[in-house]
């Protein structure tokens, strides 16, 4: 029998689960990550605490117009199975399969190539930036998590917001 996260290939196919089965479909993504980890490795509880983050991210933005920038690249399994990677996700971290992080070659929904901590605010101010020159609509969205506020990177990017002029969302998940 096929679950929700079968039906989900889109970021479009997030938004049209009913509210009352998105816990559902959480604990199927977990299923699915906790599945594929056991064989392949990768980040377990960096991912497992984002499920639910993510899923609201797809429900409230409208990716790739809208960019969503990660920080930590090993709490993108999520972002994976439900940005139309779930067909391969048992490949995650093998040669010829789906990368431990995000990667724009393996997906327009990755708008950045994350990996340690402190980037994904820097690469978000300078999409802001980017986009109101060009006079593009669409949110810029900095997943950042609680270790990133501790790095050099995420501090002269926090100094850089006033100058920069340009909205962007920043969420901290301090988990």
């Amino acid at each position: 029998m096929a679950g929700i996260l079968d039906k989900i290939n889109t970021p479009e196919d997030v938004k049209g689960v009913a509210a009352a089965r998105l816990p559902a479909l959480a604990e199927e993504v977990r299923g699915a990550i906790l599945e594929t980890v056991s064989s392949t490795g990768g980040h377990l509880a960096s991912n497992l605490g984002a499920v639910e983050l993510t899923i609201a991210l797809l429900r409230v933005f409208s990716p790739p117009r809208d960019k969503i920038i990660w920080d930590v690249g090993h709490q993108t399994y999520t972002w994976k199975l439900l940005t139309g990677r779930r067909e391969r996700f048992g490949t995650l971290r093998q040669r010829g399969g789906l990368s431990g992080f995000p990667k724009p070659e393996e997906s327009p929904f990755d708008v950045f190539v994350a990996g340690p901590a402190g980037t994904a605010l820097s690469a978000a101010i300078g999409m802001a930036v980017a986009r109101d020159r060009m006079a593009t609509d669409g949110q810029v969205v900095a997943v950042i998590g609680d270790g990133s506020m501790t790095n050099g990177i995420t501090l002269e990017a926090l100094n850089s917001l006033a100058d920069a002029d340009s909205k962007l969302i920043v969420i901290l998940n301090d988990n």
